[in-house]
């Protein structure tokens, strides 16, 4: 099974996020992101043995509680940079709790066999992915009209580990198990 760990999205920033996508959709024609199964992922685990999932679920409910999280969603940028980019992506201001609890899952999962992140956390939600070059021009003039960058800000109270499976229309992400931050 493919495995990963994840703070859920409240309805509100989502219903934001989808009111944004619909507005610059029309202006890309770039792979834009299913919105309702957006996340904030802490830790990709991959393939994992449906044997060894409790052991997973166990290291998981080991890893140290930082108490909740506020979390703003503001900002919007490009992967690897605006000149050649791969992803469009919303950013994520949240205390550094955030990236130590990122540390810490990896950490707990390293210590089953899982490789350890060699990357910076850099917590973002990805809107799109630009496959092949195209004209990004008329996106960042939208981009530059809009009012505001800032979608809104919720209170994680927990983390989950979810189970991603392929289907005909894109991932399906069922959870498996939930782990309290306080």
């Amino acid at each position: 099974m493919r495995l990963f760990v994840a703070l859920d999205l409240p309805d509100f920033i989502l219903n934001a996020l989808d009111a944004l996508v619909k507005q610059l959709k029309p202006t890309a024609p770039i792979h834009w992101s299913n919105i309702s199964s957006l996340h904030i992922t802490t830790k990709f685990i991959g393939e994992w043995p449906d044997a060894r999932l409790a052991e997973m679920k166990s290291a998981l409910a080991s890893v140290p509680h930082p108490g909740a999280l506020t979390i703003h969603i503001e900002d919007l940028g490009w992967f690897p940079g605006p000149q050649s980019p791969r992803v469009f992506w919303a950013g994520i201001q949240a205390p550094e709790a955030l990236e130590n609890l990122a540390h810490e899952t990896d950490k707990a999962t390293a210590a089953l066999g899982v490789p350890a992140e060699i990357r910076k956390f850099h917590p973002h939600l990805t809107l799109a992915r630009i496959k092949q070059s195209t004209d990004l021009a008329p996106l960042k003039q939208s981009i530059a009209k809009l009012d505001s960058l800032a979608f809104g800000e919720f209170t994680a109270q927990s983390q989950f580990l979810y189970q991603s499976k392929l289907g005909p229309s894109g991932s399906v992400y069922t959870k498996l198990a939930e782990f309290p931050l306080s």
